[in-house]
């Protein structure tokens, strides 16, 4: 894969809250010239040695806390990376998740069988081998959203986030929009911000993405794959170039 190559995004997981028929909580890897870049730890996270097939540097990028998105973290010790794996969360991540990835729970990093990196990284622009900016969206819990510049591609990831101002600037003029989809079409929810079909596909609109693609769609409420093809359907009124993701899903960019 060359520097002119496609970025391919592969969807492991794209349920919110709890595994269920229609697949994983969410985890979404993304393949570049250079490195691997996994968005959130879902029960998904399983599948990515289907994909790493390659030393690669890996880089795993936590939105936020809540069990969702950090639940596949105890599934690492079937992996054996050799070129290891960083985790790029919000501050307090590492005691966090060392709270967590511990016993009596789970392996503790320490004992997996490949190192483990945990950085952190405040609100703005970072360099890592690519670039990368964050800010802080509207949810029950601090949660990070992201813009990378990918190849010369921008993909934003936008979860588990109402409509806010935030969003749409980590969006703006992105080739690809990764946003939430947990609320059913009309829906709202001010005690535990999500975004509907309608709000995303607005968001989107908004920021002159060239594609949307919808995730985490709320496992209680999203209980068949063909109510996220309604969902896809009413966000097209909108924004007519958005995909409903499932699980196994890839895209390129």
């Amino acid at each position: 894969m060359g520097p002119d190559s496609p970025l391919h995004i592969h969807f492991l997981g794209t349920n919110g809250w709890y595994d269920t028929v229609t697949g994983n909580t969410i985890s979404i890897l993304i393949e570049t010239s250079s490195h691997f870049i996994i968005l959130d730890a879902g029960n998904g996270l399983y599948k990515i040695d289907q994909y790493i097939k390659t030393e690669k540097p890996i880089y795993l990028f936590l939105s936020h806390f809540h069990l969702d998105h950090i639940e596949g973290l105890h599934i690492l010790n079937k992996f054996k990376f050799p070129q290891g794996l960083t985790i790029v969360g919000q501050t307090g991540a590492s005691d966090i998740l060392n709270r967590i990835i511990d016993k009596p729970y789970t392996v503790p990093f320490s004992e997996l069988p490949f190192r483990v990196d945990i950085q952190e990284i405040a609100e703005g622009h970072h360099s890592f081998p690519f670039s990368v900016q964050c800010r802080y969206l509207v949810h029950s819990s601090p949660t990070l959203g992201f813009r990378f510049n990918l190849d010369g591609r921008v993909v934003s990831y936008c979860p588990d986030t109402g409509y806010c101002k935030n969003a749409v600037k980590l969006a703006a003029n992105a080739d690809i929009l990764i946003a939430e989809c947990a609320l059913k079409i009309g829906e709202k929810s001010a005690a535990w911000p999500h975004l509907n079909p309608e709000t995303a596909a607005r968001l989107a609109r908004e920021a002159q993405v060239k594609q949307l693609a919808l995730v985490h769609f709320d496992a209680d409420r999203y209980r068949t794959l063909a109510e996220r093809d309604e969902a896809q359907k009413a966000a097209q009124k909108i924004f007519p170039r958005v995909i409903a993701t499932r699980d196994g899903m890839e895209l390129k960019i």
